[in-house]
């Protein structure tokens, strides 16, 4: 075990540090995540046939429902951004934008985060903003949506595991964490508004909405990663985006298999002040596997120890994009890099993440 540990954790450095680092890796991590995810898997000898099927399987659903959406938004793209335009001329931004965002949080409890963040990046694709105008939006909804996900376990699996171990109703975690989950979701929605407004105000105040729509599209041709040019909607297209999501969901099966002696050394036994904190490690790996490693029936006795846990892990998921199905799908659809999400999540996690510190352990809310 001990040989293990350090082969672990200079895998886990690399993951945080090389997409930040080298451009390259920052415009192919997925296979970069994938690679790392293996090597892992065999530092921890626990690469078998079982958990390359569970790799090969686990995927399917997500990167499905990413190619399904993606055929249907293609097929009706000018349906689409004829809605979406006219949504903008006849309602504020701002209003558009807040009741999008608080509608997908919420209902991705019901609909799923996958589902959620799919409508999420098409909308936010055709809003009348420049690109990064875009990604400041697009980040404070994945937060939405991963939060809100958790309230049933339908949502993501996150809520399915913590509902399965600790062998509760459905409705268990809206009734554990809404406090915190509907105000945040709610928070998160005004901010997205506020924002989107404020940058329409900035680059079109004055101008027609057709106008606006030229820039935008103008702006979304400019590079999204130094001169690499966005490419249109395409059949292609649509269908390489469903492979990537693929690949980047067999990179966390197989990075969360392989960081289990890990977490087992350091993190399980931790006291919930600390455990909250060190669940941040769930912006780079999947927070279901934290879940499962954390969560036992034991702590049924304190619930503050699981709003902890399950809070650390939640806000901590939409700091970087390997975080969060959501972040992920979003990414990969508006081509987000590394460091663009990261300069954003990271510094709206950490705000979040003191905020609901002090709820849960100054305040006992």
């Amino acid at each position: 075990m001990k040989a293990v540990l350090p082969g672990l954790i200079i895998i886990l450095i690399l993951v945080l540090t090389v997409p930040f680092i080298f451009k390259k890796v920052e415009e192919n991590l997925e296979p970069f995540l994938f690679v790392m995810g293996v090597a892992a898997a065999l530092i921890s000898e626990c690469m078998s046939a079982h958990l390359v099927l569970e790799a090969l399987l686990e995927p399917v659903m997500i990167s499905g429902a990413v190619l399904a959406a993606g055929l249907l938004f293609y097929l009706l793209k000018e349906q689409f951004a004829c809605f979406i335009e006219n949504l903008c001329v006849k309602h504020p931004i701002q209003i558009i934008v807040s009741i999008i965002v608080l509608a997908l949080g919420l209902l991705s409890s019901i609909i799923t985060a996958i589902v959620a963040a799919i409508i999420l990046v098409e909308v936010i694709y055709r809003l009348p903003l420049l690109r990064k105008d875009k990604i400041v939006v697009c980040v404070l909804a994945c937060f939405a949506i991963g939060l809100g996900a958790v309230l049933t376990p339908v949502g993501e699996p996150l809520a399915t595991i913590a509902i399965s171990k600790l062998d509760k109703e459905f409705l268990f975690l809206l009734k554990l964490l809404g406090r915190y989950i509907i105000p945040l979701v709610t928070i998160f929605a005004v901010l997205a508004g506020m924002y989107a407004k404020m940058a329409y105000a900035r680059n079109f105040q004055g101008t027609e909405f057709a106008a606006a729509s030229e820039v935008q599209t103008a702006d979304i041709e400019i590079a999204l990663i130094d001169d690499e040019e966005i490419e249109e909607d395409t059949l292609k297209g649509v269908f390489i985006r469903a492979i990537k999501v693929y690949l980047f969901v067999m990179a966390l099966v197989f990075l969360g298999q392989g960081f289990e002696p890990l977490i087992n050394a350091y993190i399980l036994g931790l006291a919930p002040e600390l455990l909250y904190w060190v669940n941040t490690v769930s912006a780079v790996l999947d927070n279901a596997t934290l879940c499962a490693a954390e969560v036992s029936p034991s702590m049924l006795n304190n619930m503050i120890t699981i709003r902890a846990i399950l809070m650390g892990l939640l806000i901590s998921g939409g700091m970087l994009i390997p975080g969060n199905i959501p972040n992920i799908i979003a990414a990969s659809k508006l081509r987000i890099g590394s460091k663009e999400w990261a300069v954003l999540g990271m510094p709206i996690g950490l705000v979040f993440l003191l905020i609901c510190y002090v709820a849960i352990f100054v305040c006992g809310f």
